[in-house]
């Protein structure tokens, strides 16, 4: 069965960082298919703002609860998942992607700690509090993991190297994950936004730039990819091709098959190589 059969009406989910951005967008699939929603976040005015802009697609109070937490504290998990229970019985649909992009570099330990803590270890918790709940789940209806990773783990251009490091250890958490569950009734996924305008990524535009998407595109790219049973949702945006993306990963993972100096692709005395390659390269 396709994995985007989660999204059903008497189904429940999950989603972390869910007051703004792509978590709200999938939030609002979620509600719009029929779903119980419990929001999850750590801005407390945002999330009300969340629960009222659900709760006018309709359905009642019970349907849209909201829980302020912070996901990389083990102990907020373990409430998180009484409150769940008690509220809607089950979890079929759980949605990690809460997430900071704080910037830092060597010496800065709390730049680490904040990133790793938070989009590591958000996730680590999350798998640990919830996959019990989520297979019971799996029993009776179909049930889906997603979680949120970046283009960053995985081309991992110079500059962040916190961020690059802990969606990389997203990514390959994700994999397992999915290996794990490959004979169960519970699909995995690995959502990679592009360019989408988001309060981590707006910067001081006010409005979204034309080459940016919005995170309802990113949500509309899931459910897509989710009905074609696919793991890896790498979203394009409307500077970056689905093309362009496969060329650069291609070229990154060249890297270590041919043994060149890491990162290349933004190394002076390689770009113009690099450049051709890609151009070249049929997918």
């Amino acid at each position: 069965m396709p994995a985007v059969d989660v999204f059903k009406a008497g189904s429940s989910a999950l989603i972390t960082g869910a007051a703004s951005g792509i978590g709200l967008a999938v939030a609002r699939l979620c509600r719009n298919n029929g779903m119980k929603v419990l929001l999850v976040d750590n801005n407390a005015d945002a999330l009300q703002s969340a629960k009222s802009e659900l709760l006018a697609i309709g359905g009642s109070g019970a349907d849209v609860l909201t829980s302020q937490t912070d996901v990389s504290q083990i102990e907020s998990w373990k409430s998180l998942k009484r409150t769940a229970i008690s509220a809607f019985g089950s979890i079929e649909l759980l949605m990690l992607n809460a997430g900071v992009g704080a910037r830092g570099s060597w010496g800065d330990g709390d730049y680490f700690e904040k990133i790793f803590q938070t989009n590591l270890f958000g996730v680590v918790n999350g798998i640990n509090a919830f996959l019990p709940t989520v297979q019971e789940a799996a029993k009776s209806k179909p049930t889906s993991i997603i979680i949120t990773g970046s283009k960053q783990g995985i081309t991992n251009p110079p500059g962040n190297p916190a961020y690059n490091a802990s969606k990389s250890a997203v990514k390959t958490l994700a994999e397992h994950l999915a290996w794990d569950l490959r004979d169960t009734n519970t699909s995995v996924h690995l959502l990679v936004p592009g360019w989408t305008f988001t309060g981590m990524t707006r910067g001081d535009n006010k409005e979204k730039p034309a080459g940016a998407w919005a995170p309802e595109q990113v949500a509309d790219y899931l459910y897509k990819k989710m009905q074609d049973n696919k793991f890896y949702v790498i979203c394009p945006d409307n500077d970056v091709s689905e093309e362009t993306d496969k060329k650069r990963i291609l070229w990154t993972a060249g890297d270590l098959v041919y043994e060149r100096p890491p990162l290349t692709r933004w190394r002076e005395e390689w770009k113009e190589e690099s450049e051709k390659t890609m151009a070249q390269t049929n997918i």
